[in-house]
């Protein structure tokens, strides 16, 4: 079985990496796949988001990297011919964000959606708090680059 790991993954973290990870070890295949959110504004371009997710994926050989930015994440499924998505969830705010599209989705296509509960000790870490955390003036003992998947510390600042 084929699963869609969709995000903007600007930046990839140490929680999608973690996802990627467990879904690897769940499905057949798992395609990492950069999708536009128009919720937020890009940072780092698509090319560059593509090469982290690969080199977050380096270990794992059943995961393949894509983007697709013109149109709905089902309008992808139905491309590829994949029927389930994998999404990490960290908390009930993610949950009460996630379901409505998890409905619609299975409305629009009868794609799944496989929920994944965050690992505590990575819950605490979106890509908007890593983004948020280099761009302001270091802290004290606030290094953004621990949040990142190893190999890409100090890249963020």
């Amino acid at each position: 079985m084929r699963a869609l790991f969709p995000g903007s993954f600007d930046p990839v973290t140490q929680g999608h990496q973690d996802v990627l990870r467990r879904a690897a070890l769940l499905f057949d295949e798992v395609v990492a796949c950069v999708m536009f959110n128009s919720n937020k504004t890009g940072r780092f371009p698509i090319a560059e988001r593509l090469d982290r997710l690969r080199a977050a994926a380096t270990d794992l050989s059943n995961v393949t990297v894509d983007s697709y930015t013109d149109g709905l994440l089902v309008d992808y499924c139905r491309q590829v011919g994949i029927d389930v998505v994998v999404r990490g969830v960290r908390g009930v705010a993610d949950l009460d964000y996630e379901m409505p599209m998890a409905r619609m989705n299975h409305e629009l296509a009868g794609v799944e959606t496989f929920f994944l509960a965050a690992d505590p000790a990575l819950a605490h870490i979106s890509s908007t708090l890593v983004t948020t955390m280099s761009q302001q003036d270091p802290a004290p003992n606030a290094d953004s680059s621990e949040l990142l998947p190893a190999g890409e510390g100090g890249s963020e600042g």
